[in-house]
């Protein structure tokens, strides 16, 4: 079996100068690939000076997180991708358990790692945690991590378990499914992306893991995706990407309906937390989704499982019943 990992890039010097190295000391068993986003620094010509061993991949456009890594992968051999952020540190052994698990079980297409906080390294971190999962109105939420609240590690989620989607910040998957479920949906441009990606593996029978003994540290954070509307639209539109395509005939009409108005009633939270610009930012989502529709729904698989979610509304029990940690819900 053999395993590509890829990091994608975009103009990330600094980032690649700190966190390549774990990657190339802990990792002997992949292939090294930093695909280039057409960067405008230098960071291809620091990554072909300083760690030759590393193959590069450069992209003619910057087409963000899901056309990136499509015009990447389309070039790799490998088995299995292993797509991976530049701002994360790997630890020792970290490939060995998604190799042990990918070789027993032929079923399982997808795998996560445990993803902790690189600044706080006994805290969870926002994008994973340890692994990813969905309610009925589309709102994700990871154990160890519900939306702004993360937990500590104590070892309470240290066993291999299944989940619904893995987290785009390290996600490993077989190159055969990749390509059969039809890649990274490139109209998302970034955010989400990965959820829907796993939502179709989930549609087309696969299966996707957690993996605790494989254990990295993520920089990002739910701060940064506060701050910044952009992240707000493609947070708000791509999740209602994620409903019109992958939930059943004919409930995903309904329950688009119910998020649009949770949407606004989020978007008058922002009014009235003086962020004008994040309300501005939903209600172009919005004005996308509806002129995307047509196109979006076409894109809807033969087949849609039902039982995607793990619990009706993760509003009403984080918000209402104030059950902010996973192992209450």
């Amino acid at each position: 079996m053999e395993i590509a990992v890829v990091i994608l890039n975009w103009n990330g010097k600094a980032l690649l100068e700190r966190f390549l190295p774990s990657v190339i000391n802990n990792s002997s068993e992949a292939t090294i690939y930093v695909a280039d986003n057409a960067s405008t620094d230098n960071s291809v010509d620091f990554v072909k000076a300083n760690f030759p061993e590393v193959k590069i991949i450069q992209n003619s456009v910057n087409g963000g997180y899901a056309k990136g890594y499509n015009d990447a992968l389309a070039h790799i051999s490998e088995d299995i991708f292993i797509l991976l952020n530049s701002d994360v540190e790997v630890t020792k052994n970290w490939l060995r358990p998604f190799i042990q698990h990918f070789e027993k079980n032929r079923n399982t297409a997808i795998l996560q790692p445990k993803i902790l906080d690189f600044k706080r390294k006994d805290y969870f971190e926002y994008a994973g945690a340890a692994g990813g999962f969905i309610d009925k109105l589309g709102y994700p939420f990871c154990r160890g991590r519900i939306f702004e609240t993360l937990e500590k590690d104590t070892n309470q989620y240290n066993s291999e378990t299944p989940i619904f989607w893995a987290s785009g910040a390290c996600l490993a998957i077989r190159k055969e499914v990749f390509f059969e479920i039809g890649k990274l949906d490139e109209d998302y441009f970034a955010h989400q992306e990965e959820i829907d990606l796993c939502w179709r593996a989930f549609n087309a029978g696969y299966e996707a893991f957690y993996i605790p003994d494989s254990k990295i540290y993520h920089v990002g954070g739910a701060t940064l995706q506060v701050m910044n509307p952009k992240k707000t639209f493609y947070n708000f539109r791509n999740s209602l990407y994620n409903l019109l395509k992958n939930v059943p005939y004919p409930q995903f009409y309904f329950l688009i309906f119910l998020r649009m108005i949770l949407d606004g009633i989020a978007g008058f939270k922002f009014l009235l937390e003086g962020k004008p610009a994040h309300f501005s930012a939903i209600l172009k989502a919005h004005g996308s989704f509806y002129r995307n529709f047509s196109k979006m729904i076409k894109k809807r698989p033969k087949n849609h499982r039902k039982n995607y979610f793990q619990v009706k509304s993760i509003v009403w029990k984080y918000y209402i019943l104030k059950q902010k940690h996973f192992k209450k819900l």
